[in-house]
């Protein structure tokens, strides 16, 4: 096969080539005036201006965004649980060291820990989760 044997694969759909002078004349064969006249043409679809007066929606990019923790300190900790207590957002919410119980809550290794505590349903740090196992308290 050569080139001069190649045939087109689709023969019907040929673009029509206009402004190119020759017979056409000035205006190519687009009639005359207004915006479909135009190189790069484009109506705007009736819809679009539809959508464009609906309000947006706003965060929906972020549907995986946590809220971020409220963060407790060991010491503080020391200072309002008695030996033997279970620190928990509830007990947490309670005793004022936190705003919102539902929220997450993370403990932070500030401080020093002298008494014994079970913590529950909180987040913590590497360090704080070892100096509560190391002063004899329980992770769950």
């Amino acid at each position: 096969m050569q080139l001069h044997q190649l045939k087109r694969q689709n023969r019907h759909h040929r673009r029509k080539i206009v402004g190119r002078g020759g017979k056409r004349g000035t205006t190519s064969g687009r009639g005359t005036k207004g915006q479909k006249a135009r190189a790069g043409h484009r109506i705007r679809p009736e819809s679009r201006d539809l959508i464009k007066k609906l309000p947006k929606r706003r965060g929906y990019r972020f549907p995986g965004r946590q809220t971020p923790p409220q963060l407790v300190k060991l010491a503080v900790l020391g200072r309002y649980f008695a030996a033997g207590e279970v620190v928990s957002p509830k007990t947490l919410a309670d005793k004022g060291l936190i705003r919102d119980a539902r929220a997450p809550v993370k403990i932070l290794a500030d401080g020093k820990l002298s008494v014994i505590l079970t913590v529950e349903r909180c987040r913590l740090s590497v360090a704080a989760r070892q100096a509560i196992i190391a002063a004899g308290g329980l992770v769950k």
